[in-house]
């Protein structure tokens, strides 16, 4: 199938964010010790979305190329963005430009244009808030993204194919994701089905495997379960991910192991940015 819609406001597409919050979140990241994962991957979500907005961005105001939502998985199973989209499922990027949980000042380092670095204040809209805590019921978050694509499908029967991605550093507690992940190859639009890509976190130092194109490249069965569910890259992201060096071919799938929070953003920026063509 092709995976060549175009994007438009009476065409979108929608992203769907499953987020392990499981106890094991509040870990370290291995290479940024200083930081836990719950924490690094709302960042990096938040971030997401900002990018997004601004990619919608028109001289008429946000047009709704995208509709996004986030289920976070521990202790309980919920759609995940906050503040006034409390409970909100898949929502138009309109509405989540106009709905941030709070503005943050934060700081960073940028370079003085003389060698040296200065702090320089900035503003970070935060939607999405880590928490950690309870299990990993992944099996129930992979149904209930389903549930809600197969009615954004029917609405949008057209559509660039709806995108799953899934940001977990451990294996299911409530069955076999394999088969939960199966029911969404049932799901898709008249351009293609329903795409699955997995991204699994690291707790210790080690290096990541990023877009393998073979099972037998993954050193434990959890991983390979992970593998298997996540999608064949199309076209499109295949030449996203070969634009960021990656060896890339006709098999490699949307699947990163062992990520570090560096992985984690460029896997969610290739992920998104190749069906991101608008009109």
């Amino acid at each position: 199938m092709a995976y060549e819609a175009e994007l438009s406001r009476a065409n979108p597409t929608c992203l769907v964010f499953l987020i392990d919050q499981s106890s094991s979140m509040a870990e370290p990241f291995g290479a940024q010790p200083e930081q836990a994962k719950s924490s690094g991957v709302a960042d990096s979500i938040n971030r997401l979305l900002q990018n997004l907005i601004l990619k919608c961005a028109k001289s008429d105001g946000i047009r709704d190329y995208f509709h996004v939502g986030v289920i976070g998985y521990g202790g309980q199973v919920s759609w995940a963005l906050g503040g006034e989209l409390t409970g909100r499922k898949l929502t138009p990027i309109s509405d989540v430009a106009s709905h941030p949980l709070r503005i943050e000042p934060r700081t960073r380092k940028v370079s003085d244009g003389a060698g040296g670095l200065i702090e320089q204040k900035f503003k970070f809209p935060v939607w999405f808030e880590a928490t950690a805590g309870g299990r990993t019921p992944m099996c129930k978050a992979l149904g209930e993204a389903s549930k809600e694509i197969a009615g954004f499908i029917e609405r949008f029967p057209d559509a660039f194919p709806p995108l799953v991605i899934n940001i977990t550093d451990g294996k299911a507690t409530d069955g076999n994701p394999e088969q939960a992940a199966g029911q969404r190859i049932k799901l898709q639009t008249s351009d293609g089905a329903v795409m699955l890509f997995n991204a699994h976190l690291s707790s210790s130092p080690v290096r990541a495997i990023e877009f393998p194109s073979r099972e037998g490249e993954l050193p434990d069965p959890e991983a390979r379960i992970l593998f298997r569910m996540s999608s064949v890259l199309p076209r499109k992201f295949r030449e996203a991910a070969k634009g960021e060096g990656f060896a890339v071919n006709d098999n490699t799938r949307g699947f990163v192991f062992n990520a570090d929070l560096v992985s984690v953003i460029r896997f969610l920026e290739i992920g998104t940015r190749a069906a991101q063509t608008v009109r």
